[in-house]
């Protein structure tokens, strides 16, 4: 046998750590800032350092820059070491980095701009969309063009998890991000409504799956093992642990969990000196919290109250910022002084760093916990003649005030302890200079040791079992309701029995385990695991994109008009979708205070869907005609006109900004190909039909006494969209209702001090 020396790319991932810390303080800088704005609305300043704008970038900039960076820095460290092989390119790893960091800066200068599709944690436009998903490939060719140069025939378990991401977030974003493009930073999705929510949160939960939490497990399953000085609690745990996250990724968290703290179990004594072991050990702790708490939100009687309130919020930053976050430092602190061949700078400045984070997190969650709770009792609450007790939204408001500085306090919190960790890697790379690994290889010829072929591996029992079982969750995506709950029932039942029957089955003597034959080879387990993530996206997604033609066809909405459209944009890029969502789910709180329930019809040319994910403000569903045009123009301009506690921002910008009207066709246009059925008279038509419908606003506004209103502007075309929220086609432009202002009483539904009554 032959051995050569192999000196590591190391670069890279000095790199990667680097970006992945001042991204990382910037994304929640950012956070801080937008939990202020909430709790004191002056802290909004408008244009582009609003509420509305910032809380896309605060997202991004955590998961994408701040995270993103951290998983290619874990990545690229451990893949050459687990393989002993350098990269297999070099080239493709400074493209990679320097390719990233440029789709990060484009999403900090379009964002606060104003620039979005308003899907959560896919906001970015179609031509930054492109530049992510070739970044990602140049990512994937290069991790796998190492593990085919590996000179370790084993694929270690971290590996698997990297695989898995690879794959599920190529076809996740690729999916969501299917869109006609309207101009060079404007888009339109090819989903609507109900579909468009469907493959969204497909997209959006998965992206959580395999973006937030699978690599974070691979890189666990390397880092923490070094940091323990201890092997991986389990490998049997590891498999059972990895192949269900990939099929259904929420049960056998606790499985993960389990395996990264009992690994621990023989360095119990070194956790109170060792800041690398506490924070792993919270960041797998939250991570167990996160991954129980999930389920127990996906309860629909939990989810009725939960849903819409701050608990939400809760729950993404405990594992944001408690797996995630607590990771990401854990990780740092281990690899730094490694990579520049020194040790930490201070050891009792990264505890102070792990109390600060911990105690800000705890202060953090915990408000929002409360808050989320307050908000779903107090909008569901009745007083004794079964009214709402609290039927003006800002009464909630204004008791969670207390709760969002709270929420402010302990992210500055965590946010000061990130700053102390920034300060103790620079002070340690200063310390020490930049090194590469180095190791001896065996160079081995693989091939001669594959004592078992290909067919024979591929009707193995344990593949069999995973091929029929992808059969089956495919197979529910072709059947009715009920056929399909049986089979699925079937499938979970077969992998689970047949699971066990596998791992408590005795091997043969002398005959290799079937999951380490797999392992040595890295084609087929990719295949594998690709079959995997599709079968699950294709149960969840094919009916509803079937039945997409169907519920066009049947709907009894009518489009959008030319300057409806227009203002619906403009909300869109506003971000107003943060605050408000437009579906009133089939509560009796929810119909006392907004209307009727709303349906499938409401959003069937809805492009992309504006249901929201929180209510910060009032639901917007059946707005439409509820106020008078001078109200909105008045509630748009100083929010504290109309309701003197809210923490709505000023929108003054928009009375003072033009919409393009020329572009009006082409966007008529680009919504005919994703099936509006727009006809070519109403596209010719467009500008003209828009100009004349602000006409008429405009008109309304000045009998109202507002004489200084531009015919052109943002918020004539705004109003325009909000009044035709919640209108069906069978109601005329003649039966809606004409709102009437009445300055001195309070709304039943609570979003002002006034009252609207109806003609």
């Amino acid at each position: 046998m032959q051995t050569k020396r192999i000196t590591y790319n190391d670069q890279i991932s000095r790199q990667f750590v680097a970006a992945s810390v001042i991204w990382g303080i910037v994304g929640m800088l950012v956070g801080v800032i937008i939990a202020v704005q909430l709790a004191f609305w002056q802290a909004n300043i408008p244009p582009f350092l609003i509420f509305s704008r910032l809380r896309p970038l605060h997202t991004n900039a955590v998961i994408f820059a701040f995270v993103g960076n951290m998983i290619f820095a874990g990545v690229y460290y451990s893949t050459q070491r687990l393989v002993k092989a350098r990269l297999a390119s070099d080239l493709l790893a400074k493209i990679h980095f320097w390719g990233w960091q440029l789709i990060i800066v484009s999403a900090a200068l379009t964002l606060p701009f104003g620039i979005s599709q308003s899907k959560e944690y896919a906001e970015l436009e179609w031509p930054i969309d492109i530049a992510i998903a070739l970044i990602w490939v140049v990512f994937a060719v290069n991790f796998f063009w190492t593990l085919a140069r590996r000179n370790e025939k084993h694929l270690y378990v971290a590996l698997w998890f990297y695989i898995a991401t690879l794959i599920a977030i190529a076809v996740l974003h690729i999916v969501n991000s299917l869109a006609i493009p309207v101009g060079f930073l404007e888009s339109y999705p090819v989903f609507a409504g109900v579909q468009d929510a469907l493959v969204q949160w497909w997209y959006g939960h998965n992206a959580v799956a395999f973006f937030l939490t699978t690599p974070i497990l691979g890189i666990m399953y390397y880092f923490l093992p070094k940091a323990a000085d201890r092997p991986v609690f389990s490998y049997r745990l590891s498999i059972v642990h990895f192949w269900s996250l990939v099929f259904i990724y929420i049960l056998p968290s606790w499985g993960g969990m389990l395996n990264g703290l009992l690994t621990l179990r023989g360095a119990w004594d070194r956790l109170r000196e060792d800041p690398v072991l506490k924070l792993f050990a919270a960041g797998v702790t939250f991570y167990g919290m996160s991954t129980f708490e999930g389920p127990l939100l996906s309860i629909k009687s939990v989810s009725g109250l939960a849903h819409y309130t701050d608990w939400i919020i809760a729950h993404v930053h405990a594992g944001g910022l408690g797996w995630n976050g607590f990771m990401a430092a854990g990780m740092f602190y281990w690899m730094v002084p490694r990579l520049y061949g020194t040790k930490l700078h201070s050891r009792s400045a990264a505890n102070a760093h792990f109390y600060l984070g911990t105690f800000g997190i705890v202060l953090y969650v915990a408000s929002m916990w409360i808050a989320g709770i307050t908000q779903g009792l107090m909008w569901r609450a009745e007083n004794d003649g079964g009214g709402l007790m609290y039927p003006n939204f800002l009464e909630t408001l204004i008791e969670l005030k207390p709760l969002y500085w709270t929420r402010a306090l302990g992210g500055t919190l965590y946010l000061l302890g990130f700053i102390l960790m920034a300060w103790n890697l620079v002070m340690t790379a200063k310390s020490g200079k930049a090194v590469d690994g180095e190791t001896e290889a065996v160079i081995e010829d693989f091939s001669s040791e594959d004592a078992v072929p290909w067919h024979k591996l591929a009707f193995a029992k344990p593949i069999t079992l995973i091929l029929a079982v992808t059969v089956m969750v495919v197979a529910v995506a072709f059947l009715n309701a009920i056929a399909a709950t049986v089979i699925m029932v079937i499938a979970i039942s077969t992998a689970i029995v047949g699971g066990l029957a596998l791992g408590l089955g005795k091997q043969e003597p002398g005959q290799t385990a079937w999951h380490r034959i797999l392992e040595g080879r890295a084609v087929l387990f990719t295949v594998f695991v690709t079959i995997s993530v599709i079968a699950g996206g294709i149960a969840e997604l094919v009916p509803t994109i079937m039945a997409a033609p169907e519920a066009i066809a049947s709907a009894k909405q009518t489009p959008y008009s030319a300057l409806e459209l227009e203002g619906r944009d403009i909300y869109v890029n506003e971000g107003c979708y943060v605050c408000h969502s437009q579906m009133i789910r089939p509560f009796t709180w929810e119909t006392a205070r907004y209307g009727d329930v709303s349906t499938a019809d409401d959003s069937v040319f809805d492009h992309p869907f504006q249901w929201g994910s929180r209510r910060i403000g009032p639901d917007l569903a059946r707005v439409g005609g509820k106020y008078s045009n001078l109200w909105h123009y008045r509630h748009m301009i100083d929010p504290r006109e109309i309701s003197q506690q809210s923490n709505m921002p000023p929108y003054p910008f928009l009375e003072t900004t033009s919409v393009d009207f020329s572009k009006t066709a082409s966007k008529f246009r680009a919504m005919r190909a994703v099936g509006v059925p727009y006809t070519p008279e109403q596209i010719a038509n467009a500008e003209e039909s828009a100009r004349m419908q602000a006409a008429q606003i405009a008109a309304d506004l000045k009998n109202e006494g507002q004489s200084s209103v531009k015919e052109d502007s943002k918020l004539v075309a705004l109003i325009a969209y909000l009044q035709r929220l919640g209108f069906k086609a069978t109601q005329t432009k003649q039966e809606q209702p004409q709102a009437v202002l009445r300055p001195t009483e309070q709304s039943a539904a609570g979003t002002t001090q006034n009252e609207v009554v109806h003609d």
